[in-house]
C-alpha cells in the first residue's frame, strides 16, 4: 500500500482558500472588455465591449437633427434589420430600445440612457429571468478561462437585438438509440 497522500487528500487537508481570480489565465483576452455595473455572488467581473462591434457606431454621425434628404434613406443604412422582437402582438419599435434624441445611447422604460456596452441593463428590464442567470453564470458563456478574472459575453454577442430568437432547427447530427 503506498504512503503517498492522493490528490484529493492533498486538496482536502489545505488550509489555503482557493482563490480562482489569482490563478493565471491560460489565453490573454484580446477583446475589449469593460467592468459590469452588475456584481455576482464573488464580486465584480467584466463583459465584452460592443460599440466596435456595432458597424454603423457612432450612430450621431448620421443621426445629427439634420433633414435626411437622400430618398429612401431608412431602406439605405438600416434596411438590412429585421425588426421581430416581441411577442402576441406587442412588437417593438426602434424608439422601444434606441434612445429619441441621444442616439448614441439606449433608453430603458424608466427613461436612463444605458451605454451600448451595458445593453445586458436594457435586456434585462424585460429578460429579467435571463439577466439573473447571466450575472450568476447560468445563461451565457465566459469568453475565456474558467480560472482567472470572469469575462463574459453581452446579450448581444449571441442574440441578434433585433431578432432575439434562435431559430428552430434540427440537431446537426442524429445518435440512433441505445436500446
Amino acid at each position: 500500500m503506498a504512503s503517498e497522500k492522493s490528490f484529493i487528500d492533498e486538496i482536502k487537508s489545505s488550509q489555503e482558500k482557493f482563490d480562482n481570480r489569482s490563478a493565471t489565465q491560460v489565453r490573454p483576452i484580446t477583446q475589449k472588455t469593460v467592468l459590469a455595473q452588475e456584481q455576482d455572488q464573488r464580486g465584480a467581473f467584466r463583459v465584452l465591449a460592443r460599440k466596435q462591434a456595432i458597424e454603423r457606431y457612432k450612430c450621431s454621425s448620421c443621426h445629427s437633427g439634420a433633414p435626411v434628404t437622400a430618398k429612401k434613406g431608412k431602406e439605405l443604412t438600416h434596411g438590412d434589420i429585421n425588426l421581430d422582437h416581441g411577442q402576441g402582438g406587442q412588437s417593438l419599435s426602434c424608439i422601444d430600445c434606441h434612445h429619441p434624441k441621444e442616439r448614441d445611447f439606449l433608453e430603458d422604460k424608466k427613461g436612463n440612457k444605458i451605454d451600448f456596452d451595458h445593453s445586458y441593463q436594457l435586456c434585462g428590464q424585460c429578460h429579467f429571468r435571463q439577466k439573473r442567470d447571466w450575472i450568476g453564470g447560468a445563461h451565457g458563456k465566459r469568453v475565456s478561462n474558467w480560472a482567472g478574472e470572469r469575462v463574459v459575453f453581452n446579450c448581444a454577442s449571441c442574440h441578434d437585438p433585433h431578432s432575439p430568437r434562435f431559430k428552430k432547427r434540427f440537431p446537426a447530427t442524429y445518435s440512433v438509440p441505445l436500446d
